[in-house]
């Protein structure tokens, strides 16, 4: 190994994480948005109207937020909400999955398929209780310090210990359904390679396609369309797109227009069907359907809440 490549892999160390913490006060409208990691956000102080896939839920003091990777979520501070978001690598949870589950599965392939059939709400609002996630407060600040402090190498181990400890408080209250897999069943699956997307970064086509769909989601885009701005074939496309982002290409297109049509309802007079339009949806009773299963809520509500808190 000679030394460019020692200090780069040093430097990747240095600034890779699989999971880290930080504490933050919001005091303004947030989102929505997405991230392609987990999210574990504990509400330490103040209130909030949440709006995600699971509706318009209120959360406060002892709850929970739970968020897949690549899931919308907005927040509408009711004066101001204090949190500590825990953000954890994809793969670092599939992990996680694939040893706890090692009985049921046959190696770590495995583990995406069966994440997906057990967890099957990737947005939850868990209810702990102010006594309950008390509990959790030391080692989250434990946490929040260690990840501030930037040397993921030398403090994996006790930030490991400290999100074990975390949770094991919270996963009694996870939904999850109930799930057994026979051999027979376990050769059914389909294995999903893990998106390891720092270490081995993800494929050139894939980024090329999701580039092309940020800067232009209004246009009106096949998968077709796309494969052949990549140069793949669809169905080539479509596995290595699912395999980095979680999503089908034009699944990720639908988050990124509903993601672009809330900032238009926020920050413009659009109407809604012209910002609808705007963001490549000319149907809108399809776009209305699409807008409330990501975000929660319907546009025509969502441009209401803004009004009132504006």
């Amino acid at each position: 190994m000679d030394l460019d490549t020692s200090v780069e892999m040093m430097r990747v160390l240095h600034e890779y994480q699989a999971l880290l913490a930080r504490t933050a006060t919001v005091y303004r409208p947030v989102g929505p948005v997405a991230y392609d990691c987990v999210k574990v956000v504990v509400v330490r102080d103040g209130s909030a109207f949440l709006l995600s896939e699971f509706g318009q839920k209120p959360v406060r003091p002892g709850d929970v937020i739970l968020l897949g990777a690549s899931v919308l979520c907005g927040s509408e501070p009711e004066g101001h909400i204090t949190v500590t978001t825990v953000y954890l690598d994809t793969d670092y949870v599939l992990d996680q999955v694939r040893w706890q589950y090692a009985g049921f599965l046959e190696d770590r392939l495995d583990a995406q398929g069966f994440a997906d059939m057990i967890y099957t709400e990737p947005a939850q609002v868990l209810r702990l209780g102010e006594d309950r996630a008390g509990m959790l407060m030391p080692w989250l600040d434990e946490l929040v310090a260690l990840s501030v402090d930037g040397n993921f190498v030398r403090n994996y181990l006790r930030m490991q210990a400290l999100w074990f400890q975390i949770a094991y408080v919270i996963a009694p209250f996870i939904a999850v359904s109930p799930v057994r897999i026979s051999p027979s069943q376990r050769a059914h699956i389909r294995p999903t390679l893990p998106r390891d997307r720092r270490f081995a970064p993800l494929r050139a086509e894939a980024r090329r396609a999701a580039a092309l769909l940020r800067e232009n989601p209004a246009k009106r885009w096949t998968l077709e369309d796309l494969a052949a701005e990549v140069h793949l074939s669809p169905s080539r496309l479509s596995s290595v797109f699912v395999e980095a982002y979680g999503k089908t290409p034009l699944a990720f297109l639908t988050m990124l227009r509903a993601e672009h049509l809330a900032k238009y309802l926020r920050e413009t007079d659009l109407t809604v069907s012209a910002a609808m339009e705007r963001v490549g949806w000319y149907s809108r009773s399809h776009a209305t359907r699409l807008f409330r299963q990501y975000v929660g809520v319907t546009p025509g509500h969502y441009r209401q809440m803004r009004a009132q808190t504006g």
